[in-house]
């Protein structure tokens, strides 16, 4: 029975207990009235508004970009770009320096010693731009050329946007390409026999020989100023080691004395045997070499895309060979890596400098795009590399040409600018030794190496 009764009164002061802990805190104040105090209303804070978003201010940002486009319809072009852009972009601001070649050279130097390059400028890639890499004053644009699925990226001649890469990166891209190849008078191969341009070296030499034999002359060459042959031994070199084997000794993973170097030394000498150009080529300038093509006294010369227009300014009535005037790839050589396909060649392009905000790369895209490739086109200031850009080209020469460097996957830069301007002199020098039968083509590369290991790194 007492058990019961203390199990009773514990339940009864826990029971106690447990309302006080749910009560208020415990004070000294007087104890509560018996009846409840009336409960204060809860009072609704009045309704407002919402406040209205306000867009942030866009910052102002200023794009400096250097050119060398100095005609004025090609200024004016370039100008109506960076017009169009500020209007649909007000916040931007595009502060255009426009320079002779020779003065932008020397100036961009200045600049880039100071370390501020311009947002945006004139380039022609290659050795001079991979030395701004490797300084720090470039800007990395890969991502945006990658962005959307590669969009930007795709919509360009895959070789020609090489050129403005650099250990697997871009620094910049081109707006204008051309490339070295054959320009042929149809008239002379005509006399000589020939019904179609040479498809491989063999069919060159061919054709060498059946023009000789009526007396014509098969090439014209200036190699007095020696890069018109030098640009002969590289795309033989090209067609016999492909891109892995300059990339190699580009990268210092191969060498300048590698075989297809050497061996296109040697096809130089078997063509030279054949006494193949004009009278007194070594120590013609390439002016003369454009003379003898405009005035129809020589069969080939391998040149860039300029020449249609220095032979007819060269020519005694200015009017060159006229529809006589063909052009063909390079032919390929039998055996060896390089596709027919490859090209040599050079052109203008936007580096892109290392502080350059966004809008100085969507500046860039913009530039790039179909529409405005197709307008620099009709002016006839560039050969488009934008797909959709050929649009505005009206000359069938310029088409033959587009469509020749369009088709490659691999573009090689000319080597005297795809190497350090140092090595450029080197390989010039060389290669007219070869020509000239007082270097033998292990000396050449040799040579040429040598200089490779003073200023590539």
């Amino acid at each position: 029975m007492l058990r019961k009764l203390l199990v009773l009164v514990s339940l009864v002061l826990v029971a106690a207990f447990a309302l006080t802990a749910c009560g208020p805190a415990a004070t000294t104040a007087a104890p509560a009235p018996a009846t409840a105090a009336p409960v204060a209303p809860v009072l609704l804070p009045t309704a407002t508004a919402a406040p209205v978003a306000t867009a942030a201010p866009v910052k102002p940002v200023k794009i400096t970009w250097w050119h060398i486009s100095t005609a004025d319809a090609h200024k004016a072009a370039f100008q109506k770009y960076a017009d169009d852009y500020v209007a649909a972009h007000p916040n931007v601001t595009i502060e255009i320096t426009v320079l002779e070649n020779e003065a932008f050279k020397s100036k961009l130097t200045t600049v880039m010693q100071s370390g501020e390059p311009p947002d945006i400028f004139q380039s022609w890639g290659g050795g001079v731009m991979n030395e701004y890499v490797n300084a720090g004053l470039l800007q990395d644009i890969t991502p945006a050329l990658d962005a959307d699925g590669g969009a930007w990226r795709n919509s360009f001649a895959a070789g020609a946007l090489g050129v403005y890469g650099y250990k697997g990166k871009n620094y910049g891209v081109p707006w204008d390409m051309g490339m070295i190849g054959w320009w042929y008078n149809k008239a002379l191969f005509a006399e000589a026999g020939i019904t179609a341009p040479p498809a491989t070296w063999t069919e060159l030499v061919a054709d060498v020989k059946a023009l000789k034999a009526k007396g014509i002359t098969p090439i014209a060459l200036g190699e007095g100023d020696k890069w018109p042959g030098m640009h002969m031994w590289a795309y033989l070199v090209t067609r016999l080691g492909g891109k892995a084997n300059f990339e190699g000794a580009l990268l210092r993973t191969g060498s300048f004395t590698d075989k297809p170097f050497v061996d296109a030394g040697n096809m130089i000498n078997e063509l030279v045997a054949l006494q193949p150009f004009q009278d007194g080529f070594l120590g013609a300038t390439y002016g003369d070499e454009a003379t003898a093509m405009g005035n129809g006294k020589a069969a080939m010369e391998l040149m860039g895309q300029w020449a249609p227009a220095v032979e007819k300014d060269n020519s005694t009535d200015k009017n060159g060979i006229g529809d006589k005037l063909g052009f063909f790839p390079f032919p390929a050589v039998e055996g060896g890596a390089g596709a027919i396909t490859d090209a040599i060649g050079g052109g203008n392009g936007f580096a892109v400098g290392k502080n350059a905000a966004p809008e100085a790369v969507d500046f860039v895209k913009f530039m790039t795009s179909a529409a405005n490739q197709a307008a620099l086109a009709k002016l006839g200031v560039a050969i488009p590399v934008v797909k959709g850009g050929e649009a505005g080209l009206s000359d069938p020469l310029m088409l033959l040409v587009q469509k020749n460097f369009a088709a490659g996957e691999y573009f090689q830069l000319y080597y005297d600018q795809a190497l350090p301007p140092a090595m450029g002199s080197v390989i010039n020098d060389s290669v007219q030794g070869i020509f000239a039968g007082t270097l033998t083509p292990e000396q050449a590369c040799q040579a040429i190496e040598d200089s490779a290991k003073q200023n590539l790194k």
